[in-house]
């Protein structure tokens, strides 16, 4: 029974990559997380609900290999799990070429190294799912710093970044930029909550 979608079209390039760490297949992958105590399907699930289930089982390769490489550190496993999203890729696809899965592993070791403070990203007709996002990316990564990371939905019209502050408890920022300076002013900025949703989480809508 295939996993999740596009198998046939994925399937042997997992394979190759999960054989050349003397893992021999998904399942077995599964079991490995299983057995460090980890249910990384259901964690993908958790921070986002409506991922499609290639999601869910390439963390799951990814934190296999992450095992497996014996990393210790949450940002090396970070950038091993990104090995694990690559394998996924469809070959030849543009994600494919563009090495997108290993983008993704190494953004993750970026946001959890002291070294960034703020994680900011453009947000568009996938807002809602991004905000979903964005709490885990500051939940989880906030686990192992020291400093929490501070993560801006930017680039949002006003109304949809109004209502993703007041649903999810961010702060709401409207701004206005001068296309003649290139100056950002900010125009109206209000709190959604008081915990640390508010305090690290942004909604920023830009008016022209």
């Amino acid at each position: 029974m295939a996993l999740f979608e596009s198998y046939e079209r994925r399937i042997d390039k997992i394979n190759s990559v999960l054989n050349s760490y003397g893992i021999a297949s998904i399942e077995e992958a599964e079991k490995i997380t299983k057995d460090a105590g980890l249910d990384v399907y259901e964690q993908v699930k958790k921070i986002q609900p409506i991922c499609f289930e290639n999601a869910c089982w390439a963390y799951t390769v990814g934190a296999a290999i992450a095992i497996k490489k014996g990393c210790r550190k949450a940002a090396d496993a970070a950038a091993a799990i990104g090995e694990g999203l690559q394998a996924f890729c469809i070959p030849g696809s543009v994600a494919d070429q563009r090495n997108v899965g290993i983008g993704h592993g190494n953004l993750g070791k970026m946001l959890l190294e002291e070294g960034t403070d703020c994680f900011c990203f453009l947000a568009g007709h996938e807002s809602f799912a991004a905000a979903e996002g964005a709490i885990g990316i500051a939940e989880k990564a906030n686990k192992v710093r020291q400093k929490p990371l501070r993560v801006i939905l930017n680039g949002l019209g006003k109304d949809a970044a109004q209502i993703i502050s007041r649903i999810n408890g961010f702060t709401y920022v409207e701004t206005e930029m001068d296309y003649y300076t290139g100056e950002v002013k900010e125009l109206f900025r209000k709190s959604y909550s008081e915990g640390l949703r508010a305090k690290k989480l942004t909604a920023t809508a830009l008016t022209t």
